[in-house]
């Protein structure tokens, strides 16, 4: 009997092993897993997760989850409960060395699903699969939608160990999280922001593509170039901006190092920056001197010109070790991929708050990084940048620093 309640504490895994995870023994550890999952984590019902082929660290990231309640699942909760690490990391073993093709899955054993799926009515809508690698692999700047292939890699194909792989997943599944993400009972700062974006009909088009990447592979899509227009505030503000000029430049690209670079900046993100020397929550002797007398439509033409303006190339270098950290962040010490937030090209994510670091002078984001990791900068949202930093070493900042600014 306890074998087979511990046993179906299996049953819907979904993460990944951190080391030492046997794959024999988490064979017949997840031998009931398959009345969910199917017997090699190939999985033929429509309403749960493919395991086979996915991240381990990702398998055991989601199961710590469950187990603590910060993924909440009324199944997987208590199935997950009881699992020791050591649980975790074989049965995540054992799927992660399946095939998601099936090409060279065992044939099922014991527990195996039934072969048979129901009969689903197709829908009105018919998904797009070429829509939906367009926003995969572009994103949507007009709407300040970031591309998912910078964290789930090209195809669906993670290389960032925690974050998972979509490839062949089920596109039900897929759109049932990305649901989840866009109502907010799944949560992950970046995915709700990119999810509440979407329509049901991108979230359709999104799975689409990821059920079956190769159907797509050979079709062509573009992005959408975005001009921002010299309305009448940004004509105004280039009046303004001449007190700016000195250190900012006249067009916002600053060729003082220790200065940023303002052109091509997010609007918004100016704005709030304005206002916040202003105030005092975001402290600096001259910039607070100089925000003093700024009216709210003073913050408003300001930011209107220089977000219109073209950003010069950045004085950084390519560094493997700023590329790996930025790209990829570091699982071991608990440091996120910066492209989450700040985009695969270093644009940034106005509509979240999140700014441009692309271009920007290297002396400029080295002393950013800094200011944040000593708690002297602390006007960033929920504390993110400060929590980020904290886990950086010297080395590791001066090597963002570097590829930020290459971008």
């Amino acid at each position: 009997m306890k074998k087979i309640i511990f046993s179906l504490l299996l049953i819907c895994i979904t993460s990944s092993v951190w080391a030492d995870g046997n794959i024999d023994a988490g064979k017949t550890k997840s031998a009931l897993c398959a009345g969910c999952h199917g017997a090699t984590g190939k999985n033929p019902s429509l309403n749960f997760p493919n395991l086979a082929g996915q991240h381990a660290q990702y398998i055991v990231k989601q199961l710590k989850a469950f187990k603590a309640g910060t993924r909440v699942d009324p199944t997987m909760q208590p199935m997950a409960s009881t699992l020791s690490e050591q649980d975790m990391a074989d049965v995540a073993a054992y799927f992660s060395s399946q095939s998601r093709t099936g090409e060279k899955a065992e044939a099922a054993t014991q527990g195996a699903a039934p072969t048979s799926a129901s009969v689903v009515k197709a829908p009105e809508f018919v998904a797009d699969p070429v829509a939906g690698k367009a926003l995969y692999e572009l994103g949507d700047e007009s709407r300040s939608l970031g591309a998912c292939v910078g964290c789930h890699g090209k195809d669906g194909k993670s290389q960032v160990l925690i974050y998972p792989n979509l490839a062949k997943q089920h596109h039900e599944y897929i759109e049932k999280q990305l649901h989840n993400f866009k109502a907010g009972t799944r949560t992950n700062f970046v995915m709700n922001q990119f999810a509440k974006a979407l329509t049901d009909n991108e979230i359709k088009n999104i799975g689409a593509y990821l059920a079956d990447t190769k159907a797509v592979s050979g079709a062509k899509v573009h992005k959408a170039t975005v001009h921002s227009a010299m309305n009448e505030s940004a004509i105004a503000g280039q009046a303004k901006a001449a007190v700016c000029a000195s250190c900012h430049g006249s067009d916002g690209n600053s060729l003082v190092p220790m200065y940023p670079k303002l052109a091509g900046q997010s609007a918004n993100y100016i704005i709030k920056q304005l206002k916040e020397f202003k105030d005092g929550t975001r402290k600096n002797s001259i910039m607070a001197g100089m925000a003093a007398g700024l009216s709210a439509q003073d913050r408003i033409d300001l930011a209107s010109y220089f977000s219109a303006q073209k950003t010069s190339k950045g004085n950084g270098k390519e560094n493997s070790l700023g590329k790996k950290l930025y790209l990829g962040g570091d699982v071991k010490y608990g440091i996120p991929a910066c492209a989450a937030c700040h985009g695969v090209d270093g644009l940034g994510i106005p509509k979240a708050g999140f700014p441009a670091v692309a271009g920007q002078q290297v002396d400029y984001l080295k002393a950013q990084l800094d200011s944040f990791h000593k708690g002297e900068r602390a006007n960033d949202r929920n504390g993110i940048m400060r929590g980020v930093t904290r886990k950086l070493k010297d080395k590791q900042a001066a090597a963002l620093a570097q590829y930020m600014s290459s971008l």
